[in-house]
């Protein structure tokens, strides 16, 4: 592949990525909640058992200070909630309240709609056949916002 093809198509998977952020975005928004993408790249490690803001800083790729800032947010918008941790009385565990879990399956359906796009344009077949490399090439890639 030459340098050109290669810059091409980081071009057009970047730019898929932008448009299915602000879609799944736009669907949230849409459906009520007052949201910004990072929150569901945060719902994304908070989901099913909760983290640490330590934890949260690390897979967002983000400092300590900026993760504690983006989880302050959360609560007082009412996504999250803080929690005594079950196995370190020092750490406090941060986990989805009612409305974090609504705003996640809110995000799901707009992903659903966003890729039911994908389809309309190139058909199940080749859509999941994209699926499978996507996951060949990146199977344990953090999902980390772009601010």
């Amino acid at each position: 592949m030459q340098n050109s093809e290669a810059l091409a198509l980081t071009a057009a998977l970047l730019a898929a990525a932008g448009d299915l952020t602000q879609r799944i975005n736009d669907g949230v928004v849409a459906r009520g909640f007052e949201a910004r993408p990072a929150y569901g790249f945060a719902f994304a490690r908070l989901a099913p058992d909760g983290a640490t803001v330590t934890d949260l800083a690390t897979h967002l790729g983000v400092t300590k200070q900026a993760a504690s800032q983006l989880v302050d947010e959360l609560v007082r918008k009412g996504f999250v909630e803080r929690r005594p941790h079950p196995g370190d009385a020092r750490a406090r565990l941060v986990v989805l309240t009612e409305r974090g879990w609504a705003c996640t399956r809110a995000a799901e359906e707009a992903a659903a709609e966003a890729v039911q796009g994908w389809v309309d344009v190139l058909g199940e077949r080749e859509v999941r056949a994209l699926c499978d490399r996507l996951v060949r090439i990146a199977p344990y890639g953090r999902i980390r916002p772009a601010w």
